[in-house]
């Protein structure tokens, strides 16, 4: 891969993953009702989807997506069902000024899978990787090298745009001092996290 297609990989994979989506609004939510830290394992299943997405274009392996597109059914309303589970416990969350409790045993391997899930059934991630990647570079033709260099971009840099939005996210909620105020940005976010569902659900 030559130093102007990677910076033309690096550029477009950037926009795709900072642009608004399921993923984004995901973490967005779950920073806004729980903190910062609570949305790592989540970013890590994302992460981990997207690496899965390239390695599947990498193998030339779309016609396999066509052909087991129930599989990605399942997979796609598994991640629906969990995005709305969460939605239900925040609507439901008792408030509580201060730092968030502490995690449940467990917690975190469920958000790595809830993240996992979301991204293979996202639509989104699988126009960039099945339609739009194959137009960046020719993934049947570049050499080892330029896969695994791939593959380091997108393990770094789509933590760091998420966890920037997961920032962003916990510096607001940190503003939010009062009882009725943070019951009613659960709800809200309940509602934009349930909304989400509806989106990857709808296409």
């Amino acid at each position: 891969m030559s130093v102007a297609g990677y910076l033309l990989f690096l550029s477009v994979y950037l926009v795709a993953v900072a642009s608004p989506g399921p993923a984004v609004a995901a973490v967005v939510a779950r920073a806004l009702a729980t903190g910062f830290s609570r949305t790592l394992p989540f970013i890590a299943g994302v992460t981990l989807g997207d690496l899965i997405w390239f390695w599947l274009s990498a193998a030339g392996l779309a016609v396999v997506a066509e052909r087991f597109h129930l599989a990605f059914l399942v997979v796609k309303y598994a991640g629906v069902l969990y995005l709305l589970w969460l939605a239900v416990k925040l609507w439901r969350a008792p408030t509580a000024t201060g730092e968030p409790p502490a995690q449940a045993r467990g917690d975190g391997f469920r958000l790595f899978l809830g993240g996992l899930s979301l991204t293979m059934g996202n639509p989104k991630v699988m126009v960039f990787f099945l339609a739009i990647l194959p137009n960046l570079i020719d993934v049947g033709r570049v050499s080892w090298d330029a896969l695994a260099l791939a593959s380091l971009t997108i393990v770094v840099a789509l933590p760091v745009v998420m966890m920037g939005y997961a920032g962003l996210a916990d510096r607001a909620r940190r503003f939010v001092a009062s009882a009725t105020a943070q019951r009613r940005l659960n709800r809200a976010t309940a509602g934009l996290m349930a909304g989400v569902a509806a989106a990857v659900a709808a296409r």
